[in-house]
């Protein structure tokens, strides 16, 4: 356990946090899963929209630290290749 009263305060913070960034990863995953639902059932318009939605989402996660820059951008890479997919069958 931390010593000092700023230590303690510290490791208070830190498990605030943490909780707070996997409420947000959390919220993410499900943005991702919601587009890769719309792909699965070949719908093209739906897919395009969640996937609309979903990206505003991982770029502030991306700004904020919550992922890293290059995890958005392949999540977002992919499920773009995907959508494309859908409209060229």
């Amino acid at each position: 356990m931390a010593n000092s009263a700023g230590s303690r305060k510290r490791a208070r913070q830190a498990i605030k946090r943490r909780a707070h960034n996997a409420s947000l990863r959390s919220m993410v995953r499900t943005y991702v899963k919601k587009v890769e639902a719309q792909i699965e059932g070949n719908d093209y318009d739906a897919a395009t929209q969640a996937f609309t939605a979903a990206q505003p989402v991982l770029d502030k996660m991306a700004r904020k630290g919550i992922l890293s820059p290059n995890k958005v951008s392949r999540t977002k890479a992919r499920l773009n290749a995907h959508i494309k997919s859908l409209k060229a069958a």
